[in-house]
């Protein structure tokens, strides 16, 4: 994807553009350039691994894909398959038994609740698609349009989603000079709504954070070391 995150805090308000790759289950990719096309930061993270290289610090920085190094830039401290799967307009489920879940209808959408371990709760906002109204509710079309994770009544995260539109398989990637390979689709045909506004808060710190996509494609070519990085010469790494 490509578009704009815009992060507000104490401290004031800061916009950027960003590029995206969000691949389940925790891979992520954030490049972010300035209004002048310069690049800014770049986040790569595999699931295990995590590196940020800040050039306008100068810094190299890795450590594990934790919560709170995704946060070195996306500012939501959120763990990586949580981020991912909102970033994809998806509900990350807690860990639950199927049969404990419960789904009711509350001023026009369904309202899904899924208890879990340790007093943590889920509750994720259904909107039934505008077209799907009087059909039987296993053949409605669904949107995520919110979700609430809570735990021994204490708000931990939570995520609004909005202006959905269909998104469609990428065009394979091409070199116009045609020395290098056609990179194909990572992934099969296909065609889904994404949201193109996502809204992330998290109580336990005040962060908030809003992620507007531009433009959106989906199994996109993925050329090799998409995910990692290398120390880049002259910047010493910090762990």
């Amino acid at each position: 994807a490509e578009g704009k995150i815009d992060y507000f805090s104490d401290q004031g308000r800061v916009r950027a553009e960003v590029l995206i790759f969000a691949v389940n289950p925790a891979r992520l990719r954030f490049d972010v350039v300035s209004p002048f096309g310069a690049m800014l930061f770049s986040l790569t993270s595999n699931g295990k691994t995590f590196r940020m290289l800040d050039l306008k610090e100068k810094r190299f920085l890795y450590g594990p894909a934790d919560g709170c190094n995704l946060a070195r830039l996306t500012q939501v401290p959120l763990e990586g398959h949580v981020l991912t799967s909102l970033l994809r307009g998806e509900a990350p489920l807690l860990l639950h038994e199927p049969e404990a879940a419960t789904i009711d209808w509350v001023d026009g959408s369904y309202q899904v609740e899924v208890p879990s371990r340790h007093d943590a709760v889920q509750t994720i906002g259904l909107e039934v698609h505008e077209d799907d109204y009087a059909k039987p509710w296993a053949q409605q079309r669904l949107r995520v349009v919110s979700l609430r994770t809570e735990q021994r009544g204490r708000l931990l995260y939570e995520a609004e989603m909005r202006n959905h539109e269909m998104a469609r398989t990428a065009p394979a990637r091409v070199d116009p000079d045609g020395l290098d390979p056609d990179i194909p689709p990572s992934g099969p045909v296909c065609q889904v709504e994404v949201p193109r506004s996502i809204r992330l808060r998290v109580s336990t710190t005040g962060d908030d954070v809003i992620v507007k996509y531009d433009s959106l494609a989906l199994n996109p070519p993925l050329p090799d070391g998409a995910f990692s990085q290398v120390t880049p010469d002259g910047v010493g790494p910090e762990l």
